[in-house]
């Protein structure tokens, strides 16, 4: 299937709503937080990388796109009506992680950490909205490999698999243990869906940061029909 690669993904660092975000008071770390910002806008360069798949064969419990067999109720569930699927890796890019990793100090590394979530959190709407428009989907949902029990991390080497030359493209790289780098980098499969989907409505661990929607228990119990934990 056509691989599409974006590069230079645009992004905007707003100081005032980023300083605010990491509840900084003090005017020396204002200073150093808003050079950092204007280092990352200097160098950042976020990318993405995506493909168009048929899916092949449903299972009860399975979907097969291409060459690989994805183990996932949840997904079956998800593409029950849905024959394309569309793989995507989206990163804030190893320009972005050669950087902060050079910072020495402690709590710039940190500040640096927040910024790339912010550019790779842009980067990720920016592939979404390219693909939908490319493809004119439509409405889409999407699903992250390890963001959900059913889905396991483990699947991302399938998930990589469907992607060509990634390394060489983006500079994304699996690891033996299935995370990727640059840490800042986000997987998943994107498919059109008339009603909107998020992991975050089957997860149950409280006190989560990154958690889009509250937790459903009518969809876990009885649409995914998941057994409770």
């Amino acid at each position: 299937m056509e691989t599409t690669v974006i590069k230079n993904i645009p992004f905007e660092l707003n100081k005032d709503n980023i300083v605010q975000r990491m509840h900084i008071h003090d005017d020396e770390d204002r200073a150093r937080v808003h050079v950092l910002l204007d280092e990352a806008l200097r160098i950042g360069n976020p990318k993405g990388i995506y493909a168009e798949w048929y899916i092949d064969e449903k299972d009860e419990h399975s979907v097969r796109v291409g060459p690989v067999t994805f183990l996932s109720k949840v997904m079956r569930i998800n593409l029950d009506q849905v024959y394309k699927v569309y793989p995507y890796v989206a990163t804030c890019g190893t320009e972005l992680e050669a950087w902060s990793n050079s910072l020495t100090d402690p709590l710039e590394s940190f500040w640096a950490d927040t910024i790339k979530q912010v550019i790779l959190k842009q980067a990720v709407s920016y592939l979404k909205e390219h693909l939908e428009s490319n493809y004119r989907l439509g409405k889409t949902s999407s699903m992250n490999p390890g963001s959900l029990e059913d889905w396991p991390i483990s699947e991302q080497k399938k998930l990589f698999s469907l992607l060509k030359d990634i390394q060489q493209e983006i500079g994304v790289v699996l690891t033996e243990s299935f995370l990727m780098l640059p840490t800042k980098t986000v997987s998943g499969i994107i498919f059109p869906a008339d009603t909107g989907f998020e992991n975050c409505q089957l997860c149950k661990r409280e006190r989560c940061p990154g958690r889009r929607a509250p937790f459903d228990q009518v969809l876990y119990r009885e649409t995914y029909r998941l057994n409770p934990q």
